[in-house]
């Protein structure tokens, strides 16, 4: 019987990237209740400018109390995103979560950007939000069968038509939307499966590397949340009925304060830093 005090105890989820930032907040709450977690990621040695390997996030999942499979691969690869989900079933006898994380980053104009940063966006942000969905599927419809409240979560942004998002990163809000569409699509392709498809999107920037790393990183990191945040969100949707759960565009701090949690000064990485950081695409 499931633990009402650690839902996600034994549930099994999949997740490409992970190996920081974001997607490693989210796997290490789900192991806080005991998950097993698959990583999909490319870190398998350290990278000078970004602190942290698949190897590094096995460790601290671990500690968190879940069991772990490091499955270093890349998600624009087709053989080995169907190595990964099959492993994931023959270790830990399914898949009840699926969370695309992984994604690439070019916020440059049309004429600046090169095709090959525009291709590599579209292959890692929206194909492979697809494709690892689409080959866990078959998985989630069992879990679904069994009761276990499946749920697809892709970290991407509604889908907001303001042209402004368009005009100033044509290339990257291309990619995101994709991810986006692939989520409303697929919320109603599988709403008779009684699975969850969900986005959810940060309303602050998130102090990550990718933050720092830009030019005036410093103040904007001080301006921005942990990444916590995004797992504390991320944990109360995937806990939520999948079948009642679906369809959805969250934002963080609206699904906290849905379960009540207003007082979110603990989020901020450097209190009294000044005004928040708004992130795009809101």
């Amino acid at each position: 019987m499931p633990d009402d005090h650690k839902p996600l105890a034994g549930r099994t989820m999949i997740m490409s990237g992970g190996s920081r930032g974001i997607g490693l907040e989210i796997a290490e709450r789900a192991a806080e209740d005991g998950a097993n977690i698959t990583l999909i990621a490319k870190t398998d040695q350290p990278h000078p400018a970004l602190e942290g390997t698949i190897h590094t996030a096995g460790e601290r999942i671990e500690a968190a109390g879940g069991a772990v499979l490091k499955f270093v691969g890349d998600v624009r690869d087709d053989d080995a995103v169907a190595r990964a989900v099959e492993q994931t079933v023959e270790r830990f006898g399914g898949i009840d979560m699926v969370v695309n994380n992984a994604s690439a980053i070019d916020r440059s104009s049309t004429d600046a950007l090169s095709m090959k940063m525009y291709d590599l966006m579209q292959d890692i942000n929206c194909r492979g939000s697809f494709l690892l969905s689409k080959l866990c599927v078959p998985a989630l419809r069992e879990s679904a069968r069994n009761r276990r409240n499946p749920h697809i979560l892709t970290l991407s942004p509604p889908l907001n038509l303001d042209p402004r998002w368009a005009g100033g990163q044509l290339g990257y809000t291309i990619a995101k939307y994709g991810m986006s569409l692939t989520t409303l699509g697929l919320a109603e392709e599988l709403r008779a499966d009684g699975i969850g498809v969900n986005s959810l999107w940060p309303r602050t920037t998130i102090a990550t590397a990718a933050i720092r790393n830009r030019p005036g990183g410093a103040q904007r990191f001080a301006r921005s949340r942990t990444p916590r945040i995004c797992a504390d969100a991320a944990y109360l949707v995937l806990t939520s009925p999948g079948q009642d759960t679906t369809g959805n565009f969250f934002i963080d701090d609206d699904v906290l304060a849905e379960h009540g949690i207003t007082d979110l000064d603990s989020y901020r990485v450097t209190p009294g830093a000044g005004p928040l950081n708004a992130d795009m695409f809101l």
